[in-house]
């Protein structure tokens, strides 16, 4: 299963991860996503060393699950695309948090 994150570096992206480690929550690749400022800068998980993405980039991987946390900007305008995908989207934003069909 591939795994995407956005906004890996963040305060909530961090705690995400936390998480994931403490469930140890399986997947076969993880896909750290992070502002272009960020991008090919290192981050570890789990003991491997991965480098940070562009959402750009890893939408076109067609995760299976993004987990989003990166701002209601950066989700209204990805997660349509991700889902587009055939990804499911987890989003932690208030972009969608009253909409009914959400």
């Amino acid at each position: 299963m591939k795994l995407a994150v956005i906004g890996a570096t963040g305060l909530v992206g961090q705690e995400i991860l936390t998480v994931l480690e403490e469930r140890n929550f399986e997947f076969d690749e993880l896909y750290l996503v992070a502002s272009a400022k960020s991008v090919g800068q290192k981050m570890k998980f789990r003991g491997k060393e991965y480098t940070i993405q562009g959402i750009a980039e890893v939408c076109k991987l067609a995760a299976d699950i993004a987990i989003f946390s990166a701002g209601g900007g950066t989700s209204l305008e990805w997660a349509p695309k991700f889902a587009d995908m055939g990804t499911i989207v987890i989003d932690n934003s208030s972009a969608w948090r009253k909409d009914p069909d959400a």
